[in-house]
């Protein structure tokens, strides 16, 4: 901008200050019509416009002058992390706490990628810090030319700075941002390093990510100990001597409590799973865990605990581990690899940044198994870095299954009597993922993540790599001539086309099973007796055990908000029939259509007709057996419907006891529920004096009671007892349900043994 400057004339007739003229096309047009005033001297001084305005500096509005340049903050160094640490670990709370100890593993993770370190020990402390050591190649200690600092320091305190940009050091890791030792390192209170190389052992030690030396006291090192920052230059000190060709790093920090709430705190089931995983993705490499902390709670509150994890079956043994049911097929390995170009900044020898076109190498390794089950496990993993999100890796897995196998059901549509008319149900990726459990891995240099904390993989060419790897091994899979093969393969598709019925069944019964009044239930079975109430919360459904029991029961309801529905006998045994067998069988089909929320995988809760649904069996053996196999049904496809609390089992009595009337007393009957219960009830009546009946009436189930014995004791909502059906130890719940119901009868046949001599013969109706 060209300006004239003149000195205008001050009324007092004094020269003024300097004022510069500016053309009437640079000034904005808020200011263009303002007159404005100022204090010069003591005297007002008045401004007018005209072509060209004087405008003096001291005159502008107070708007265009209160942002200035003194308002900008430059953060240098660790500053920006500390100041905005969830750009960084994505929270502050005990998620953001363990994301820092990943970025810490993962570094010594990454040196057993590549071959460097066998073993890695993680120590929580009860001091609330945390120490992560490797046997690795150990963090370099000379002198980084560029910076002048040791390679120690340059790693824990310049954001991206490290052994993974160059190309040299890691073929693939998962630390590739280079911030994650840094970020930690600033959000610590205190963060100390020691590197055994060359014989020697450097130490050195941070506070707030600021280099320097603490005044330990004799009772050990810790947060709040005096510090003293390094000024002139900082010091890698050497503390010691090791033997000749021992290497490794140790790091021991304390999070900052300025930064991480004193309720975040590292969670031993999260580091234990993360351990096991990384044994299983790093065949031969030994993780070991030790919680010193005696936390409540906690598998080491009584004492020290320890657990060591090394695997060397790789991603076999993974899907093993987290296969949750029985096999249909066996486990699969796909492996393969491609190549793909990208162009990325890569560091010359005068270290520049350069666009080069650089050709990557792409290896997918995934194991996979198909179960009875319908539940889908799909782990995803870039260079052993867990992606809980996905990402481009998991799309190509998807698209890859979802091609080949469509290809393979049309293939063999004839045998499998599925349609290939173009209206036709076609398989979705659903069906296929039902039973599936698979582990996808890849391995590739300087991966693109989304984000830092690295949930999501973002490199665009390997979507297709992994998806071409898939649909070729699977397609050998599938049509391989080898017997055991071709019989696996038969049994996958069934399950696979079994799974389409049954989603197109369930959605059709969705369509028409919604809530009806009593005048519209003719698409529900004739033998339901439903409630008038369209109230789900206030409905319960009783699943009664034959026609017997329904006479009485439909007496001793209250048919405003209970409903009926009887089951002939013992229903299938759903966890060895198959999915198909078990829509075909007419009592668990009425079931279903009755809740009207679906089956499996397209169960939805929300639309489940009524809000409880009470198993009422005989008190005797065959009832419970009858509530066994129902809680099968329930639990295998169902299983929303138990974790909401809305399965319940009725406690009907075992025994009567008639008290006489005597005097003014009317006659009184006792129920009781047990053996145990009765024998104490008669012991009290005779302490008492009261007299009874001696033929006490022993109920062999429903039907032999009355209405109104029906509903006082079992459904009565204000004398009932009802017992809640949970499964908070899901694991557990599905080995009773595959040892006592599966179809291997060794493991039942053992247990029926064993438990043999613990059983009351007593207790057995013969």
């Amino acid at each position: 901008m060209n300006r004239r400057h003149a000195d205008p004339p001050t009324p007092g007739g004094g020269r003024g200050a300097r004022t510069a003229l500016v053309p009437r096309r640079f000034l904005r047009p808020s200011t263009m019509c303002l007159r404005t005033s100022v204090l010069r001297g003591g005297h007002r001084v008045s401004d007018t416009s005209s072509t060209l305005w004087p405008v003096t500096a001291t005159a502008r509005p107070e708007k265009e002058s209160s942002y200035t340049a003194r308002h900008l903050s430059v953060l240098e160094g660790l500053e920006a992390v500390r100041k905005r640490p969830g750009m960084y670990i994505g929270t502050t709370d005990s998620r953001g706490l363990m994301h820092c100890l990943w970025e810490i593993i993962d570094n010594s993770v990454d040196e057993a990628l590549g071959g460097h370190a066998t073993k890695i020990d993680v120590v929580l402390h009860a001091d609330s810090s945390v120490t992560v050591a490797d046997d690795g190649r150990g963090i370099p200690v000379d002198v980084e030319p560029k910076t002048g600092l040791s390679g120690v320091e340059v790693v824990y305190t310049k954001l991206h700075a490290g052994g993974k940009f160059g190309g040299g050091s890691y073929a693939a890791s998962g630390g590739l941002h280079g911030v994650g030792a840094s970020v930690v390192n600033a959000l610590s209170a205190r963060l100390d390093v020691e590197v055994d190389r060359a014989g020697k052992t450097h130490r050195m030690t941070f506070h707030r990510g600021e280099p320097g030396l603490f005044a330990d006291p004799p009772s050990g090192a810790g947060p709040d100990v005096p510090f003293e920052p390094f000024t002139d230059h900082s010091e890698l000190a050497v503390v010691g001597k090791v033997k000749r060709g021992v290497t490794g790093t140790r790091v021991r920090y304390w999070a900052d409590r300025q930064i991480f709430p004193k309720t975040a705190v590292f969670s031993y089931d999260e580091l234990v799973t993360r351990a096991r995983q990384t044994s299983f993705l790093v065949p031969g490499l030994e993780i070991r865990i030790r919680d010193e902390r005696g936390l409540p709670g906690t598998p080491g509150e009584s004492g020290v605990h320890e657990e060591v994890f090394k695997h060397d079956g790789g991603v076999i043994d993974f899907v093993e581990h987290l296969a949750p049911d029985a096999p249909v097929t066996a486990i699969w390995r796909l492996q393969g690899s491609g190549t793909f170009s990208e162009t990325v900044p890569v560091l010359d020898e005068k270290g520049h940044m350069t666009p080069q076109a650089v050709q990557r190498d792409c290896e997918v390794d995934v194991a996979l198994r198909w179960g009875t089950g319908y539940e889908t496990e799909v782990r995803s993993f870039v260079n052993i870095i867990s992606t809980p999100k996905g990402g481009t890796h998991q799309t190509g897995f998807d698209q890859g299954l979802l091609k080949v196998i469509r290809k393979a059901v049309e293939t063999n549509a004839r045998k499998l009597k599925v349609s290939t008319k173009e209206n036709a149900e076609r398989i979705e990726k659903d069906d296929i993922l039902a039973g599936l459990t698979a582990v996808v891995t890849v391995r590739l240099a300087e991966p693109q993540f989304e984000g830092q904390t690295k949930e999501v993989l973002g490199t665009g060419p390997v979507r297709q790599i992994v998806s071409r790897v898939v649909e070729k091994e699977i397609h050998a899979h599938l049509t391989s001539t080898k017997r055991d093969d071709k019989t696996q393969a038969a049994l996958l598709l069934e399950k696979i086309v079994a799974e389409m019925r049954a989603r197109i069944t369930a959605r059709k019964q969705k369509e028409i099973s919604r809530r009806k009044n009593a005048l519209e239930t003719s698409s529900l079975p004739a033998k339901l007796a439903d409630c008038r109430s369209d109230d789900v919360n206030k409905s319960e459904l009783f699943i009664v055990e034959g026609d017997s029991a329904l006479g009485t029961a439909k007496l001793a309801r209250s048919s405003d908000f209970q409903a009926l529905l009887p089951i002939r006998g013992k229903i299938l045994n759903v966890q060895k029939a198959s999915i198909s067998d078990m829509l075909r069988n007419a009592e668990c089909a009425a079931i279903i259509q009755v809740l009207g929320a679906g089956s499996g995988r397209s169960f939805d809760l929300e639309a489940a007709r009524y809000g409880k649904v009470v198993l009422m069996t005989d008190a005797d053996v065959d009832g419970a057996h009858i509530r066994t196999l129902l809680l099968t049904l329930f639990y295998r496809y169902m299983k929303p419907l138990i974790e909401a609390g809305r399965v319940f089992a009725a406690v009907p009595p075992l025994h009567r006891i008639e008290l006489p009337a005597s005097g003014r007393r009317k006659t009184e009957y006792i129920y009781t529920y047990s053996e145990a219960e009765l024998r104490t009830t008669l012991h009290k009546l005779d302490k008492a004096g009261r007299r009874y009946k001696d033929e006490i009436q022993r109920y062999k189930g429903l039907g032999e009671m009355d209405a109104d014995q029906l509903a006082e004791t079992t459904m009565s909502p204000r004398h009932r007892t009802l017992r809640r059906v949970t499964a908070e130890h899901a694991e557990a719940a599905e080995r009773v349900f595959d040892l006592l119901m599966g179809s291997d009868v060794a493991p039942r046949k053992k247990f029926i043994v064993d438990g043999a001599s613990e059983l009351d013969r007593e207790r057995i109706d013969v």
